[in-house]
């Protein structure tokens, strides 16, 4: 594998966990939101990733055999619960909120490793550039 390749799958990875991060950010945001009904309540999003293999599931501009992508982004299957509130502006007609089923310690380990990925992948590019770095300097000498 040449190293330029290195810096090409290197990025896929950190735009994941971009991704990832952000979707996580959202999560949290939402986190204490309330809704008047179980259809329009917030649903946490969960980021789905897929391996780039080969050609055919690389994308056009990517000349790089390797990486990964957004498969795509779902909501949170996890049930969503309600609370008694008759006096929120936003509960039914029977006094119910619907909370988000966003769990904010499970978002917190989720960011923590999706910040762990990202600081991987920002080292592989940084040991991959001292890399070649090193070779230019072999092949001045």
């Amino acid at each position: 594998m040449a190293l330029d390749n290195i810096f090409g799958i290197a990025g896929s990875a950190l735009n994941a966990q971009t991704v990832r991060m952000n979707a996580t950010a959202s999560n949290l945001a939402n986190a204490g939101t309330v809704a008047g009904s179980d259809k329009d309540a917030f649903r946490g999003k969960r980021v789905t990733f897929k391996a780039i293999m080969d050609a055919q599931t690389a994308s056009v501009d990517q000349s790089n055999m390797g990486g990964v992508k957004v498969a795509g982004i779902s909501d949170d299957p996890k049930s969503i619960s309600r609370m008694q509130d008759p006096g929120n502006p936003s509960a039914d007609k029977d006094g119910y909120v619907y909370l988000s089923n966003v769990n904010e310690m499970s978002e917190m380990v989720e960011m923590m490793a999706a910040a762990r990925s990202y600081q991987n992948n920002v080292e592989v590019v940084n040991t991959t550039r001292q890399l070649m770095m090193r070779t230019l300097d072999i092949i001045k000498s």
